[in-house]
């Protein structure tokens, strides 16, 4: 308790001194986790939108795969990123390996069908309710597509919360694609993990802390915007 009770300490006067080292992870920890997010949702909005509207053969199969890969090992996803951005592989000359970019690029494999599969969860119950005001307008595919995701825009949020809190918490594809190089590619999840095995508990806490912080500030001001959403339009 007393081990805990000084790191806590030590973490808050490291966060008080406005620490360089460690406003840069933070800083870089937000690039790659935000990009990523939003690289994501440009995917997998329209992939979870289309497959909620278009019926096709192995619709099934393609909603239940989405469904799979919400799960996917990101020690697994890191391990291919490598495999594919490695000298040998066939990605290798474009030299990513090991920054940010090689990070971001994880990070949206792993958040694509989180954001796919919930978004076609919504947009599929939005359909129902709208479906043959939709059609009596005359709406195309494409119209409805957009409609929807335009009408489900507050509940969508749900999804890019989920794969926001998806992508702020990994650490084991960034370690695998982003080798935690100081920095160049350390982010608060892989340097937690470091400081950690160090023994410099202060730090370690202190970039916990900051990292809870931001997913509370995050997630309260997607639910602020919803809430002043829904009262606009109520």
């Amino acid at each position: 308790m007393n081990d805990f009770s000084s790191a806590f300490t030590a973490a808050l006067s490291l966060l008080a001194s406005g620490d360089a080292d460690l406003a840069e992870i933070i800083a870089l920890s937000l690039q790659v986790s935000l990009g990523a997010v939003f690289i994501a949702t440009c995917i997998g909005m329209p992939l979870g939108a289309a497959t909620a509207l278009y019926k096709f053969p192995g619709r099934r199969t393609v909603v239940v795969i989405l469904n799979a890969l919400m799960g996917l090992p990101p020690v697994v996803v890191g391990l291919i990123v490598y495999l594919l951005l490695s000298r040998m592989g066939p990605f290798g000359v474009l030299g990513l390996l090991f920054t940010p970019t090689a990070m971001v690029f994880a990070q949206v494999i792993l958040i694509v069908p989180i954001i796919a599969a919930l978004s076609r969860q919504i947009v599929e119950d939005l359909w129902r309710e709208y479906d043959e005001q939709l059609r009596s307008l005359g709406a195309g595919p494409l119209r409805c597509m957009a409609t929807l995701l335009w009408d489900g825009r507050f509940s969508l949020l749900t999804a890019v919360l989920a794969g926001f809190g998806r992508a702020s918490a990994e650490v084991g594809a960034v370690m695998i694609v982003g080798g935690n190089i100081d920095h160049v590619t350390r982010v608060m999840t892989t340097s937690i993990a470091l400081e950690v095995s160090k023994g410099n508990l202060a730090m370690a806490l202190g970039l916990g802390m900051v990292l809870i912080v931001l997913s509370l500030a995050i997630n309260g001001s997607a639910f602020l915007l919803k809430e002043s959403g829904l009262r606009k339009h109520a």
